[in-house]
This record gives C-alpha cells, sequence and structure tokens, in this order.
C-alpha cells in the first residue's frame, strides 16, 4: 500500500486553496479558510476521522463566505478521492452516531465510487441561520455535496435531533468523520478491491 497522501492546488476568480491531506494520519490540522467557523468545523473532521489536513484558502468572502466554503469542500473531496487511490484493502463502509449535548446525528459512508448524498432533518429554518455572524446554515448541506461528488462516495447524514445551529452543524461534521474513518480504515481481512466487480 502506497502513502495515502494528496495535495491539489486550485485557482479561481472566487478563491485560491491550497490542500493536503494523509488519510493514515492522526488528525493534526493546520486550517485556514478566511471563515473562522469552518476552520472549526474542518478542524474536528481531520481529529475524528484521523485524518492530517492542511487547508489554506483566501476568495471573496467580502461578498459571502459561499463561494471559498464550497470550493474547499471540491478540493477536499477531491484530494479524498486521489488519496484513496484503487481503494484496495479498505473497509468500505462507515457508520457513526455522534451526540453534541442536545444534538445527535447519523452518518453513514459508503466509499463507492458514486457520488451520492442524502441529506436530512436538520430543523426549520437551520438553513438561514447565520452560526458564528458569518456561516450561514445551509451552508453545511453544500459542502456534504461538494465532498461526496467530488470524492465519488455515497454519504448519509441524519439529523436525529437537536436545538442548537453550532451543536447541529460540529455534530454533522463529527459524525461524518468518524464514518469515514471506519470507511477509509484498511482491514486485514481485505484481499484487493472490496466489490464484485472488482473496482470502486
Amino acid at each position: 500500500m502506497s502513502n495515502r497522501t494528496a495535495t491539489i492546488q486550485r485557482e479561481t476568480s472566487e478563491s485560491s486553496i491550497e490542500l493536503s491531506l494523509d488519510l493514515d494520519g492522526t488528525g493534526v490540522s493546520e486550517i485556514r479558510t478566511s471563515v473562522p467557523f469552518y476552520d472549526h468545523l474542518l478542524t474536528a473532521f481531520a481529529k475524528h476521522s484521523l485524518t492530517d489536513l492542511r487547508v489554506r484558502a483566501t476568495g471573496d468572502t467580502d461578498i459571502d463566505v459561499h463561494h471559498t466554503v464550497e470550493d474547499v469542500g471540491i478540493v477536499l473531496g477531491q484530494a479524498i478521492r486521489q488519496a484513496l487511490g484503487d481503494k484496495s484493502g479498505i473497509s468500505r463502509y462507515g457508520d457513526a452516531l455522534v451526540p453534541l449535548d442536545e444534538a445527535l446525528v447519523q452518518a453513514v459512508v459508503d466509499i463507492s465510487g458514486r457520488p451520492y448524498l442524502v441529506h436530512s432533518g436538520e430543523p426549520a429554518g437551520f438553513e438561514f441561520h447565520l452560526i458564528g455572524g458569518h456561516f450561514t446554515g445551509s451552508m453545511v448541506r453544500h459542502v456534504f455535496e461538494a465532498i461526496a461528488f467530488n470524492a465519488a462516495i455515497t454519504t448519509h447524514i441524519t439529523v436525529v435531533g437537536g436545538r442548537d445551529p453550532h451543536h447541529i452543524a460540529e455534530a454533522e461534521f463529527k459524525a461524518f468523520a468518524r464514518a469515514f474513518r471506519q470507511a477509509k480504515a484498511l482491514d486485514p481481512l481485505v484481499t484487493g478491491i472490496p466489490s464484485t466487480k472488482g473496482a470502486l
């Protein structure tokens, strides 16, 4: 098994991103996206997925955080897909149920090669809430869309309950991280690619 790492740079008129990751890390992170609450969420993802992650991003946040947040999600998904390689020896599936005080979120991940997101359960009005005064709740689902479609993974995220928008968003990222940690893990009982098709 070669090193499961990736480094990607992406430049557009809306954002500039440098991202590197190591899927077999210890959860060390250095995140600077210029969007503080997003830094917090990505730090939680790295820590709880045991993925070393470094992100440097700037963008037109004077207009809105949308472009920078989405573009980092796109690059993170691309880097995950690249680092996974042919997916030989991975567990493939992961499932996690994570609480954060009153919030409870379930995430299920299949590193399937098929991009798909099912996302449900956020309370009414969550998408309009400004978390930290700058990060709109609607961006949470948007980030998972960007990651799932660019990493080519099937992801189900269900908010079982919650009231505080900060807790709900953070629990979503932690649940996704824990499920992804299981799915990307190398399983000593798996020989080759875990699919009857022989490819993922």
